[in-house]
Protein backbone atom coordinates (compact mmCIF):
# COMPACT_ATOMS: atom_id res chain seq x y z
CA UNK A 1 0.00 0.00 0.00
CA UNK A 2 1.29 3.09 -1.19
CA UNK A 3 0.50 6.37 0.79
CA UNK A 4 -2.12 8.57 -0.37
CA UNK A 5 -2.76 11.88 0.83
CA UNK A 6 -5.58 12.18 2.93
CA UNK A 7 -7.82 14.92 4.94
CA UNK A 8 -7.97 14.15 8.67
CA UNK A 9 -10.25 16.14 11.18
CA UNK A 10 -11.96 16.44 14.71
CA UNK A 11 -12.89 18.97 16.55
CA UNK A 12 -9.88 20.46 17.33
CA UNK A 13 -7.72 20.37 14.24
CA UNK A 14 -8.37 19.34 10.49
CA UNK A 15 -4.82 17.88 9.00
CA UNK A 16 -4.50 18.52 4.85
CA UNK A 17 -2.22 17.57 2.70
CA UNK A 18 0.94 20.47 2.39
CA UNK A 19 1.15 22.19 -0.61
CA UNK A 20 2.76 24.63 -1.73
CA UNK A 21 0.30 27.13 -1.07
CA UNK A 22 0.79 26.67 2.03
CA UNK A 23 4.27 28.80 2.15
CA UNK A 24 2.78 31.75 3.30
CA UNK A 25 0.52 31.31 6.25
CA UNK A 26 3.15 28.47 7.14
CA UNK A 27 5.96 31.35 7.37
CA UNK A 28 3.15 33.38 9.59
CA UNK A 29 2.89 30.14 11.86
CA UNK A 30 6.86 29.46 12.10
CA UNK A 31 7.45 33.89 12.77
CA UNK A 32 5.02 32.77 15.75
CA UNK A 33 7.89 32.07 18.00
CA UNK A 34 10.69 32.44 16.06
CA UNK A 35 10.55 28.75 15.94
CA UNK A 36 13.85 28.42 13.39
CA UNK A 37 15.65 29.85 16.00
CA UNK A 38 17.14 26.43 18.40
CA UNK A 39 19.71 24.87 16.76
CA UNK A 40 18.08 21.51 16.77
CA UNK A 41 15.14 23.10 14.87
CA UNK A 42 14.11 21.94 11.28
CA UNK A 43 11.50 24.39 11.32
CA UNK A 44 12.13 26.53 7.69
CA UNK A 45 13.82 29.72 8.22
CA UNK A 46 11.85 32.75 6.68
CA UNK A 47 11.95 32.70 3.20
CA UNK A 48 12.61 29.19 2.53
CA UNK A 49 8.88 27.96 3.68
CA UNK A 50 8.78 26.75 -0.35
CA UNK A 51 12.20 24.79 -0.02
CA UNK A 52 10.51 23.35 3.24
CA UNK A 53 7.49 22.13 1.67
CA UNK A 54 8.55 21.07 -1.83
CA UNK A 55 11.33 19.05 0.33
CA UNK A 56 8.35 17.38 1.85
CA UNK A 57 6.23 16.93 -1.29
CA UNK A 58 9.29 15.39 -2.98
CA UNK A 59 9.23 12.60 -0.12
CA UNK A 60 5.37 12.50 -0.74
CA UNK A 61 5.65 12.24 -4.53
CA UNK A 62 7.50 9.14 -3.99
CA UNK A 63 5.03 7.31 -1.39
CA UNK A 64 6.63 7.58 1.40
CA UNK A 65 5.61 10.25 2.94
CA UNK A 66 2.55 12.20 3.90
CA UNK A 67 2.98 15.43 4.92
CA UNK A 68 -0.08 17.87 6.78
CA UNK A 69 -0.85 21.33 7.16
CA UNK A 70 -2.43 21.31 10.62
CA UNK A 71 -5.86 24.06 10.84
CA UNK A 72 -7.13 25.10 13.84
CA UNK A 73 -10.94 24.57 13.23
CA UNK A 74 -12.44 27.47 15.71
CA UNK A 75 -9.10 30.10 13.99
CA UNK A 76 -9.19 28.09 10.47
CA UNK A 77 -5.73 29.78 10.59
CA UNK A 78 -2.68 27.44 9.55
CA UNK A 79 -0.84 27.01 12.82
CA UNK A 80 1.98 24.01 11.69
CA UNK A 81 2.52 21.23 10.40
CA UNK A 82 3.40 17.04 10.70
CA UNK A 83 4.04 14.52 8.61
CA UNK A 84 4.27 10.57 8.47
CA UNK A 85 7.13 9.57 6.69
CA UNK A 86 9.59 6.53 5.79
CA UNK A 87 7.09 4.50 5.15
CA UNK A 88 8.46 0.88 5.40
CA UNK A 89 5.38 -1.07 3.92
CA UNK A 90 7.13 -4.84 4.00
CA UNK A 91 8.04 -4.15 7.88
CA UNK A 92 5.07 -2.47 8.76
CA UNK A 93 6.95 0.73 10.54
CA UNK A 94 6.52 4.47 10.02
CA UNK A 95 7.55 7.76 11.18
CA UNK A 96 5.66 10.52 12.76
CA UNK A 97 7.42 13.77 12.86
CA UNK A 98 8.41 16.96 11.02
CA UNK A 99 5.89 18.37 13.83
CA UNK A 100 5.80 21.74 14.95
CA UNK A 101 3.30 24.60 15.74
CA UNK A 102 3.06 28.33 16.11
CA UNK A 103 4.05 29.41 20.04
CA UNK A 104 0.38 30.58 20.18
CA UNK A 105 -0.54 26.68 19.97
CA UNK A 106 1.49 24.79 22.08
CA UNK A 107 1.02 23.54 25.38
CA UNK A 108 -3.07 23.16 24.20
CA UNK A 109 -4.75 20.16 23.13
CA UNK A 110 -3.55 20.99 19.52
CA UNK A 111 -0.44 18.45 20.19
CA UNK A 112 -2.52 15.47 21.38
CA UNK A 113 -5.39 16.04 18.96
CA UNK A 114 -3.01 15.90 16.01
CA UNK A 115 -1.65 12.95 16.94
CA UNK A 116 -4.27 10.93 17.84
CA UNK A 117 -5.85 11.51 14.37
CA UNK A 118 -2.38 10.75 12.68
CA UNK A 119 -1.51 7.56 15.08
CA UNK A 120 -4.98 6.44 14.22
CA UNK A 121 -4.14 6.70 10.52
CA UNK A 122 -1.14 5.22 11.18
CA UNK A 123 -2.06 1.85 12.84
CA UNK A 124 -5.84 1.43 11.98
CA UNK A 125 -5.65 2.40 8.12
CA UNK A 126 -2.27 1.74 7.04
CA UNK A 127 -1.61 -1.33 9.45
CA UNK A 128 1.48 -0.16 11.11
CA UNK A 129 3.15 -2.70 13.55
CA UNK A 130 5.21 0.54 15.26
CA UNK A 131 5.55 4.22 14.61
CA UNK A 132 8.89 5.62 15.37
CA UNK A 133 9.81 9.45 16.63
CA UNK A 134 13.24 10.77 16.73
CA UNK A 135 14.19 13.54 18.78
CA UNK A 136 17.61 15.54 19.17
CA UNK A 137 19.07 15.19 22.29
CA UNK A 138 18.81 18.89 23.27
CA UNK A 139 15.31 19.64 22.56
CA UNK A 140 13.53 19.16 25.46
CA UNK A 141 10.47 20.00 24.84
CA UNK A 142 9.61 17.94 22.27
CA UNK A 143 11.09 14.45 24.58
CA UNK A 144 8.96 15.53 27.07
CA UNK A 145 6.31 15.57 24.48
CA UNK A 146 6.84 11.82 22.80
CA UNK A 147 7.56 10.34 26.42
CA UNK A 148 3.81 12.23 27.54
CA UNK A 149 2.42 10.42 24.44
CA UNK A 150 3.77 7.00 26.14
CA UNK A 151 6.18 6.36 23.62
CA UNK A 152 8.99 4.29 24.92
CA UNK A 153 12.45 5.08 24.27
CA UNK A 154 14.39 2.69 21.89
CA UNK A 155 18.00 3.67 21.73
CA UNK A 156 20.15 6.29 21.05
CA UNK A 157 21.73 6.91 17.45
CA UNK A 158 24.75 8.89 18.05
CA UNK A 159 26.38 11.70 16.14
CA UNK A 160 23.37 10.89 13.61
CA UNK A 161 22.23 13.95 11.69
CA UNK A 162 23.56 17.22 11.23
CA UNK A 163 21.98 20.45 12.39
CA UNK A 164 21.65 23.57 10.64
CA UNK A 165 24.89 24.83 11.93
CA UNK A 166 26.93 21.97 10.92
CA UNK A 167 27.27 20.13 14.37
CA UNK A 168 25.93 16.61 15.12
CA UNK A 169 23.26 15.99 16.95
CA UNK A 170 22.44 12.64 18.57
CA UNK A 171 19.00 11.05 18.03
CA UNK A 172 16.84 9.79 20.32
CA UNK A 173 14.49 7.07 18.96
CA UNK A 174 11.21 6.05 20.28
CA UNK A 175 8.30 4.20 19.24
CA UNK A 176 4.71 2.85 19.70
CA UNK A 177 3.90 -0.44 18.53
CA UNK A 178 0.31 -2.00 17.41
CA UNK A 179 -0.15 -3.85 20.76
CA UNK A 180 0.16 -0.46 22.45
CA UNK A 181 -2.02 1.32 20.78
CA UNK A 182 -5.28 1.32 22.18
CA UNK A 183 -4.05 2.25 25.31
CA UNK A 184 -2.53 5.24 24.25
CA UNK A 185 -5.74 6.13 22.00
CA UNK A 186 -7.36 5.95 25.13
CA UNK A 187 -5.40 8.54 26.76
CA UNK A 188 -5.52 11.37 23.63
CA UNK A 189 -9.25 10.68 23.60
CA UNK A 190 -8.97 11.69 26.95
CA UNK A 191 -6.43 14.49 26.94
CA UNK A 192 -8.63 16.36 23.76
CA UNK A 193 -11.66 15.45 25.89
Amino acid sequence: MNLQSVTLENEIVRLVPLTLDHAKELGAAAADGALWEPQYSSIPLPNEETKYIQNALNACDAKICIAFAVIEQQSGDLIGTTRLYHYDEENERIMLGYTWYAKRAQGSKINPSCKLLVLAHAFEMLNCGAVEFQVDSTNERSLAAVKKLGAKQDGILRNHKKRRDGSYRDTVSFSITREEWPHIKQQLQQRVA
